[in-house]
């Protein structure tokens, strides 16, 4: 074990080390000199205090302007009031019982004061915070410590603020500095003029100024991306040495009688992603590629093709899905698509046809029993499931090809369960309707081949969208109610969506709304007398339950209304599906579950619900259920969320433009990259301290084409130990599982 995987505990003394793993799961010598400044301030610059939010953890630089004792009345004891400010806004300090502290804490004095963001009377305090005082007439060993240099603000915790972080690292610094290996090959740092690693670490931690700063944060930056890339590159080697079975269309086939039914022509984007996969397909090593497109792009149709070619060669293939919801409607529409071709070995199937089946853990035992016999047994060439494909007992004669929509939502283990089916790696296509950047593409799915479909195939409309703020503008939201009237009224359908189904909770007797003349429509907005932004009391979600009876019973009175969401049972589900993709239901009031796949052409307005309470990535997804046929298509966002408020201004951006790309940049940007090689990547927390996978495309793309080639000429980092050492560093146990199963 080096001396950078040593525990905290001989450094730092084991109650300290305690309070670093506990609060900051920092455990070792080399977390703790991993963990970099998250900003600086200079002497002498004052934190900006108006940006400051509520039971946030800070650290801030401000002065001292006001100090009062006030005792406590009628009881013993007393509070200390410290105001501080920076020049424009102030922040309370308080501390009770503690007035000895005036003797320190004088008018006029600059100081780093620490704690959690809380309110009192409409005035955001700290109570009890740490505190470090900067004035060198004090004689503060922290003035003279930072004189003349830039003060590192550390990510902390209450039991650990920023300056206590400081002395650790400096004290880590110190002792260690000398032991931190060099996992960049010489020839690279060259190439790219970057400054050896342990003079990064001292630099990003204790800058001059400005310019070590930069210096240190580009080297660190690629650091990140260059181990990150060689993991990748390893895992693609790793796929790229396993043996598959070719699958190559035969010619006058299964495909091909596909091809000649079809009554619309391939887009050119279709084409050319078709032509990827089949030389993928073809050859002796399992594909790993990643479709992604936008909503409505042809992703499904384009699968059905590689499925088809995989028939042809004697396989079968899988189609997983999230949601029963979306795997009823793959098989629906698959089925429909392939005609008597898809009832191969039945009266009246084509002879070049195969056998489509479905598999959901609802069904009836005898469904189940004999659409695993025809997987089994060969006859199935396509079987289209959830999590049901999955167990244990479910078998395939020759599974050849895995395809998997929406990656996002299934854990790594469900994925690989379903390719360990394969008499050896079967091919695999992971499918996404979330379009993602490049760079992310190269980093969060960097083991996979990437295809872009990005152009719409004929026939499709467009999609207008408008924000309805229905409390500021109530007669908004009856003009949205009208707009859905008018469309059925043309012959059309719409969807409501809502972000909670609405039987999980009684509902709260103490929520009274205000009545007006237009109570059913404030109804629906949640309008309350004092439920502005922000407010701490905000009202539960609206339901689908909840909002489908005060339509039928207000603006959508005599439409046919009906809900949809998760909690129904299977038939139930499918069955309002299917009467909804018949025409025979006006409105269809749902949660997310109609978020991807579904698909009703006549379908050409949608009303979201509450919809600053959705992703923006999300609130696109849902948004390409219309507009899927000739007819244009209308997407209306209702909030209660004041102008110039960040959840406005997200679905402003939703309103501005129907490119995915750059919705998802924004969707990024607020939600942070998430671990890029952790199961979540839910952007809670991120491996990637310094690097950012929407801002350094540069260093991320000439990382991944160094790491490739490094990894071709030694496959097992024989000749680069700190490299090895940096790697096994990135992939923990957890990480080093995800990438073994991909």
């Amino acid at each position: 074990m080096g001396a950078l995987d040593e525990s905290l505990t001989k450094l730092v003394g084991d109650r300290t080390a305690k309070v670093l793993a506990d609060s900051l799961k920092l455990r070792t010598v080399g977390d703790l000199l991993h963990h970099y400044p998250r900003r600086y301030v200079e002497r002498g610059q004052l934190t900006s205090l108006d940006e400051l939010e509520i039971d946030e953890h800070v650290t801030v630089l401000a002065r001292i302007e006001k100090v009062t004792l006030i005792p406590f009345r009628g009881r013993k004891g007393d509070r200390l009031e410290v105001v501080v400010t920076d020049g424009r806004s102030r922040l309370s300090l308080v501390f009770f019982n503690q007035g000895w502290r005036q003797k320190e804490l004088r008018t006029g004095a600059q100081g780093l004061f620490a704690g959690k963001v809380g309110v009192f009377n409409r005035t955001r305090q700290l109570v009890s915070p740490d505190y470090q005082l900067l004035d060198e007439e004090a004689g503060s060993d922290a003035a003279q410590q930072f004189a003349g240099r830039l003060i590192p603000v550390y990510g902390a915790s209450a039991q650990m603020p920023s300056w206590k972080l400081s002395i650790c690292i400096e004290t880590a610094l110190t002792k260690h500095l000398a032991d931190v290996g060099e996992p960049l090959p010489a020839e690279l740092r060259e190439r790219h003029a970057l400054i050896p690693l342990p003079e990064a670490l001292e630099l990003i931690h204790r800058p001059r100024n400005q310019a070590d700063r930069e210096r240190a944060q580009s080297r660190l930056r690629w650091d990140e991306a260059f181990v990150l890339q060689v993991a990748l590159a390893q895992r693609r080697a790793a796929d790229s040495a396993l043996p598959a079975k070719p699958r190559r269309a035969r010619e006058g086939g299964l495909l091909d009688a596909f091809d000649a039914r079809l009554p619309f022509t391939l887009t050119d984007g279709q084409h050319k992603v078709s032509a990827e996969i089949a030389a993928d397909l073809a050859t002796e090593h399992p594909m790993h590629r990643l479709l992604q497109g936008e909503v409505g792009s042809g992703k499904t149709l384009v699968a059905l093709r590689a499925m088809l070619a995989v028939v042809d060669a004697g396989g079968q293939a899988a189609l997983l899905a999230p949601t029963e919801v979306l795997a009823q409607q793959h098989h629906r529409s698959i089925v429909e698509m392939m005609g008597d071709l898809a009832e191969g070995g039945l009266l009246g199937g084509s002879d070049l046809g195969t056998r489509v089946v479905l598999l959901t853990g609802s069904m009836g035992v005898p469904a189940r029993r004999q659409a695993m016999l025809d997987m089994a047994c060969g006859d199935a060439g396509i079987a289209i499931g959830t999590h049901a494909l999955i167990e244990d007992k479910v078998q395939f004669q020759d599974l050849g090809l895995v395809v998997v929509d929406e990656q996002h939502r299934f854990g790594v283990e469900q994925r690989d369960a379903l390719r360990a089916k394969g008499d050896q790696p079967p091919h695999l296509l992971v499918m996404t309707a979330t379009p993602i950047p490049r760079t992310v593409a190269m980093t969060v799915f960097g083991d996979l081949e990437t295809s872009v479909l990005d152009q719409l195939p004929a026939g499709r409309s467009p999609i207008s969208t408008h924000v309805v703020p229905a409390l500021e503008k109530p007669n908004f939201l009856a003009r949205a109610w009208e707009r859905v009237r008018e469309e059925v009224a043309k012959g059309h359908q719409a969807y409501v969506v809502c972000p909670r189904i609405g039987d999980e909770e009684p509902a709260d007797p103490k929520k009274k709304r205000r009545s007006t003349p237009a109570e059913d429509l404030e109804e629906l907005t949640g309008a309350e007398p004092d439920a502005g932004a922000g407010s701490d009391d905000r009202r539960p979600p609206l339901s689908v339950v909840e909002t489908a009876e005060k339509l039928v019973k207000g603006p959508l009175a005599g439409l046919r209304v009906e809900i949809l969401h998760g909690r129904l049972a299977p038939d139930a589900k499918d069955e309002v599906m299917r009467r909804f993709a018949a025409g025979a239901v006006d409105v269809l009031v749902a949660t997310t579950v109609i978020e991807v796949g579904v698909n009703v052409p006549n379908s050409t307005a949608m009303v979201i619900m509450d919809a600053d309470r959705f992703g923006v990535s999300q609130l696109h997804q849902l948004r390409g259920r219309v507009g899927r046929g000739s007819a244009a298509g209308l997407c209306l966002l209702v909030s209660d969320m004041p102008a110039g408020s960040p959840a406005r201004a997200r679905l402003e951006a939703v309103a501005a433009t129907l490119d995915g790309f750059e919705l998802s940049r924004i969707d990024l940007e607020q939600r942070r990259e998430g671990d890029v090689l952790g199961q979540a990547q839910s952007g809670v927390k991120s491996s990637l301290k310094v690097l950012s996978v929407l801002e350094d495309e540069e260093v991320i793309v000439t990382a991944r084409a160094e790491a490739t080639r490094l990894v071709a000429e030694d496959p097992g980092l024989t000749d680069h130990p700190d490299l090895r050492t940096a790697l096994e560093s990135l992939l923990d146990a957890d990480r080093a599982a995800y990438m073994e199963k991909g």
